[in-house]
Order: structure tokens, then C-alpha cells, then sequence
């Protein structure tokens, strides 16, 4: 019998930590306010009419080229170690893979975010992840940053669902991706998928994966809980929960119950296609 897994795809600025990555320690080192940095970014795009995302990336080599100093991997990957995640974060993934494994399914987690893979890869739960998606820098002979190597924007997120249900996780596998593949042989078919993000810059993805049988759930803090409503009522979400990963959350309780009817749900398919097969077997042999 095929192996039962779920994902769990997550954005991760404002849904796995209370602000954007780079507002953390970033910011603050090349001497600018948060909303500094991000005002310049907006204006750097509007002006030259610019994809945001690589707006904030090339603001980033500015204003460190400005005060003076280099931008390595490495010293994004420190950057890492200063992000501060929500309450209950850290010890969620253990409790969510456990309590899969009770349900005899495979529970995998992947990061789709438009934020700097280098800075989540420094976290001390980039481990937790099968896969990570996110904006990269190419970097020069000296080690430094000179160009945005991997750019992923609210749009182009999407296509990372469709790496992850077919299976073909590396970037370059363009003809595998492109192959069809009915929706119960994919390796994750989309009935057992749950996205988890926190606006309305999660759109794209929430519809996706809810067109197409998987759940999507609305992470929401003080500041937003008014976004949270509208994507409830306007069904980009089947559900609202309070920014709290903690044992016994809303949050962890509704993900739960999620898993488990998928879980049931995919021992019904299973069920229904084994005795496809045996009854089509025994009329072959009649």
C-alpha cells in the first residue's frame, strides 16, 4: 500500500516569526528603521518599475555596500540565529510529525517564502524542513552577494506546490514537473495538502491549494486579525487562528483534526482502489 503523506507548507515572515526577517537584525545594522527600509524598497520599485522582491534584495546590497561592509552567506546565516519565532513554534514540529506517525502518515513541512533562504537556513528549525523555498543571492568569487540567484514572489510561490505534490523537488527537473500524473499517483496529492500563512500576499497559494481538495489556514496577530476575517469570508480559508503554535493552541488542535481526515480519507482511496484492482482481476480472469 503507497505511503501516506501530508505537507504542511508554511510562509514564514509573519507566520512562523512576528515580522519580516530582515527587521530583526539586518535592518538595524546598516543604521535604518524598519519602516525606513521598507519605504526606500517601495519607492526603489515604483520608480523603476520593479518586481518588490528584488527591490528590498537590491536595497539590502546597497545599504550595505553604503556602510561599508560585505554581505556573505555566512553572514546571512548568522542572521538566522537573532529570528525570533511565535510562541510554541520550536517544539511544533515534533508534536505534529508524532502525532501523524499515530495515524500511520508521513508528515513532511516546507517553507514558501518570498524572505532570504540564507537568513531561514541559520534558524534553528531550518532541519524541520524537507524542502525551502525562498529568495537567494548569487555570490561572487570573494564570497559576496552581487545578484538575486532565486527570486519567488507572491505569484510565482505556486509553482512550488506543484514541485511538491508530483515530487520534483529540484528547481532544474523542468520535464518530470511538466509530465502528467493523475491526482492519486502524485507522491502528495493536493487532498492532503495544508497551507499556513498570515495575509493576503498568501493569496495565490491558499487558492490553489484549496481549489484543489487541500486546506488552507489564516495565521492572524492583533495587528491583522481584520485581513484574517476577509480571507475567512471570502473562503481563501477554511480557518482563522491566532498566531500561536503552542500545545493544545486553536491553531494545533484544528491542524490536527485536519490531519486526521486526511489520513482517513486517504485510507478510503486506498480501500476503493485495492478493490478496483481485485474485481477487475477477477473479471479479467472469468
Amino acid at each position: 500500500m503507497k505511503e501516506t503523506i501530508i505537507a504542511l507548507m508554511y510562509d514564514f515572515d509573519k507566520t512562523l516569526c512576528a515580522k519580516d526577517m530582515q527587521e530583526y537584525s539586518f535592518i538595524p545594522s546598516v543604521g535604518m528603521e524598519a519602516s525606513q527600509f521598507w519605504q526606500e524598497s517601495d519607492m526603489l520599485a515604483k520608480k523603476n518599475n520593479m518586481d518588490k522582491i528584488l527591490a528590498y534584495m537590491l536595497l539590502m546590497i546597497k545599504a550595505a555596500k553604503d556602510k561599508g561592509f560585505a554581505i556573505t552567506r555566512e553572514s546571512f546565516n548568522n542572521l538566522g540565529k537573532d529570528v525570533v519565532f511565535l510562541k510554541g513554534v520550536k517544539s511544533w514540529f515534533k508534536r505534529i510529525n508524532e502525532y501523524g506517525a499515530s495515524l500511520g502518515v508521513k508528515i513532511e513541512h516546507y517553507i514558501l517564502s518570498s524572505g532570504l533562504k540564507e537568513i531561514i537556513e541559520g534558524t534553528p528549525i531550518a532541519k524541520e524542513f524537507k524542502k525551502i523555498y525562498a529568495c537567494e543571492f548569487h555570490y561572487n568569487k570573494s564570497g559576496n552577494a552581487m545578484w538575486p540567484k532565486q527570486v519567488i514572489n507572491f505569484t510565482t510561490k505556486t509553482q512550488f506546490i506543484f514541485r511538491i505534490s508530483k515530487g520534483v523537488l529540484e528547481q532544474l527537473e523542468d520535464k518530470k514537473l511538466n509530465s502528467m500524473i493523475s491526482a492519486d499517483d502524485r507522491r502528495i496529492p493536493y487532498r492532503n495538502m495544508i497551507y499556513i500563512g498570515d495575509g493576503m500576499t498568501d493569496v495565490p497559494c491558499m487558492k490553489v491549494v484549496k481549489s484543489r481538495g487541500g486546506e488552507a489556514i489564516g495565521i492572524y496577530h492583533k495587528a491583522n486579525l481584520e485581513v484574517a476575517k476577509r480571507l475567512l469570508n471570502e473562503k481563501r480559508v477554511g480557518y482563522i487562528c491566532k498566531a500561536d503554535y503552542s500545545t493544545d493552541s486553536e491553531l494545533e488542535k484544528i491542524t490536527k483534526l485536519i490531519i486526521h481526515q486526511m489520513a482517513l480519507t486517504s485510507q478510503l482511496v486506498n480501500i476503493h482502489k485495492n478493490q478496483e484492482e481485485k474485481y477487475l482481476r477477477d473479471n479479467n480472469e472469468q
